[in-house]
């Protein structure tokens, strides 16, 4: 499947700022970018970084408007894998770049929420059907509620208020799988159909040596969504880290197929995974 995807963004800077914009989809055997274009106006040249698997533009501005356009056709090939094989590894087996993601983190404190996690999921066999036990819980006890949290807000809230929205619902997530000793990542990315259309983010959990995709949201087919980037929660994956005094004024996206007369991508039934490491 190939997507156009388009990014504009509007700032007001008042005096001088440094920006590191985390827009750009990764680049993998799964994901391959056709055509990409990105031009700023009111800005210095932008440099590319790249940055734990992360594509960062960065840039500095000085005072006046700022405008990013970012457009490109993306090509997504999802991988579809067996249940049967995806178990939860026991630490010593763990490679070390999937255990820095077992510990609480600022968004996801998976301490704080050990003694339920460890009383509602640990009497599941298979780990990814412990992980889709997690997904439902939290699509049938936490609202999808725009407005109802704000970016301060934590998993252990989510939890005990029981609403929020993408972010919330993967912080949560993440949380309940790593106190059950499943490495799992937040990830905020593109996808289809999203209405009104806007950032995603989701979450994955390391099963049988893989990362696996998971979004307790269910608002957009899982094999359309086109990854940025991933981190331990949110904090690490914004999609602008800005240094001054600035103003967000305008924000727009979209996401459509890339070539007319497409069918929309499907819900797929079963693990799938976009990431190629």
């Amino acid at each position: 499947m190939e997507f156009k995807i388009h990014c504009h963004l509007v700032y007001q800077v008042i005096g001088s700022a440094s920006f590191l914009f985390n827009v750009a989809p990764v680049r993998n055997s799964l994901q391959r970018v056709v055509m990409e274009d990105i031009k700023v106006t009111g800005a210095q040249p932008v440099e590319e970084l790249m940055q734990t698997g992360q594509r960062l533009h960065r840039l500095d501005a000085p005072n006046g408007r700022l405008e990013l356009n970012y457009q490109t056709v993306i090509s997504v090939e999802p991988e579809m894998l067996d249940a049967n094989v995806l178990n939860v590894a026991p630490l010593h087996e763990l490679p070390l770049e999937a255990l820095v993601f077992l510990y609480p983190s600022r968004f996801c404190q998976s301490d704080l929420l050990a003694r339920f996690a460890n009383r509602e999921f640990t009497n599941i066999e298979s780990g990814y059907e412990r992980l889709t036990r997690i997904c439902n819980w939290i699509y049938e006890y936490v609202e999808y509620l725009q407005g109802s949290t704000n970016s301060s807000t934590s998993a252990f809230d989510t939890a005990t208020q029981r609403a929020g929205v993408c972010r919330d619902f993967a912080h949560l997530g993440i949380a309940l799988c790593r106190a059950l000793g499943i490495p799992a990542r937040f990830v905020s990315g593109y996808a289809y159909g999203l209405n009104p259309p806007d950032f995603h983010a989701y979450f994955e959990a390391f099963l049988g040596g893989r990362w696996i995709i998971a979004d307790p949201t269910r608002l957009s087919p899982q094999s359309s969504f086109v990854r940025i980037g991933q981190g331990r929660d949110a904090a690490d994956t914004s999609f602008a880290t800005i240094f001054g005094n600035v103003t967000l004024m305008e924000m727009q996206l979209s996401n459509e197929m890339a070539t007319a007369g497409s069918s929309p991508p499907l819900y797929a039934e079963g693990p799938i995974s976009n990431c190629s490491v």
